[in-house]
């Protein structure tokens, strides 16, 4: 069963899927655990890693986040340099409702001051190309886009300055050893332990072995590991001087399971009068852009766009900007495939021996991935679960 599926199982049987919800796949319930924990050590300083270890630090607990980069934020990198407003080279959209700002803060009493707009089904457009032919019609999408913010802002503004202090950046964790009652994370700067250790890594970094666990994981977990898919990502961001595409054009993708392409106005709804062509693509449909770089790229979306635009690219272009995720040396890829089955899902997002956890979009519990509010949710489910 695909997520696709599990999700319209959930929504026949009625089983909403909030996110503080403590309860993993339609209902089963996460049951903590008695010990006293004092410390714990979060892998990586994505969504779920930072809201991990905010979450943890309400609740007094100590925390260390150990992050291999440089920076933190992991797939909701931006841009602020290109335009006026910030591009999101990764994560961009909210699939959800506002609400879940505030839920992700874990205090009702904060408003989280996020100005987003929805798109207008009315008014936006929708291009499809499929052999050779663009048909346009109306747009229909629920998700939302951030205005002139970025999930990454949300995060430095309401997330970052609380745990600020217990973050070390190019900390290359290495092995993870949880044979003993507290858990010791070797990694290139040293050793570190604790009563419990998070991993949020990108899931592609477990399946390149970037981490070695003593003892093994479960059998079940490396299979999960092994077989899971994950898709490869572009993002690229062509400014014009003048507008001529819809809103958004979508690309016949057979079969569904390939992946992901989407060529969509980046500026919609911004605070400026650029005229930006964001084009998002993962699975197989990535590999043409992934294989070219500089001006054979370039080159290649331009004649792209001028098939399906009647040569309007090429006589507007003014300037470009990609993002290859193949090459982020400590992500090495876009994120799970849509087409994943909930139970691999379940299986990557379970905790080992009480003492090794994971959070992120890849680990969840099987009720939906593949998001930066799931991300932090999972990661409140992880601290909640302990």
């Amino acid at each position: 069963m695909t997520r696709q599926d599990f999700l319209k199982m959930c929504g026949i049987l009625g089983i909403g899927m909030p996110v503080q919800a403590t309860f993993s796949a339609c209902g089963e319930e996460v049951v903590p655990t008695d010990e006293v924990i004092e410390k714990v050590i979060v892998v990586g300083a994505g969504a779920a890693g930072l809201s991990a270890a905010y979450l943890l630090t309400q609740r007094g607990i100590e925390v260390v986040v150990l992050e291999a980069a440089s920076i933190y934020g992991g797939r909701m990198k931006v841009n602020t340099d290109f335009a006026d407003f910030p591009l999101p080279l990764g994560a961009e959209w909210l699939h959800a409702d506002t609400g879940v700002f505030r839920e992700m803060v874990n205090d009702v009493s904060v408003t989280a001051s996020v100005k987003t707009i929805s798109y207008n089904k009315q008014q936006d457009t929708y291009g499809y190309w499929n052999n050779g032919k663009l048909t346009v019609g109306k747009l229909d999408d629920s998700d939302i886009k951030f205005v002139n913010y970025s999930w990454l802002q949300f995060f430095e503004e309401y997330i970052l300055p609380s745990i600020r202090e217990q973050m070390l950046y190019h900390t290359v964790v290495e092995a993870i050893d949880y044979s003993g009652e507290r858990v010791r994370v070797e990694t290139d700067k040293g050793v570190f332990v604790a009563d419990r250790v998070i991993v949020t890594v990108p899931l592609k970094m477990l399946q390149e072995g970037a981490i070695s666990f003593s003892p093994s994981l479960p059998a079940s977990k490396l299979k999960a590991i092994e077989e899971a898919t994950v898709w490869p990502g572009f993002k690229a961001f062509i400014a014009f001087s003048e507008r001529f595409y819809p809103t958004q054009t979508g690309f016949n993708i057979q079969p569904a399971t390939d992946g992901q392409k989407l060529y969509y106005d980046a500026a919609y709804g911004q605070d400026t009068t650029m005229h930006i062509l964001g084009l998002f693509v993962v699975g197989k449909p990535a590999e043409a852009y992934l294989a070219r770089s500089g001006e054979e790229l370039r080159n290649f979306m331009l004649q792209e766009l001028d098939a399906i635009f009647e040569q309007a690219a090429s006589r507007s272009y003014v300037k470009h900007l990609v993002q290859n995720w193949e090459e982020e040396p400590f992500i090495r890829g876009a994120y799970l495939t849509d087409h994943e089955s909930w139970r691999r899902v379940r299986t990557l997002g379970e905790a080992v021996a009480n003492r090794v956890y994971f959070a992120g979009g890849a680990y969840t519990s099987g009720d939906d991935w593949v998001s930066v509010h799931l991300a932090a949710e999972a990661a409140r489910n992880v601290v909640e679960g302990m």
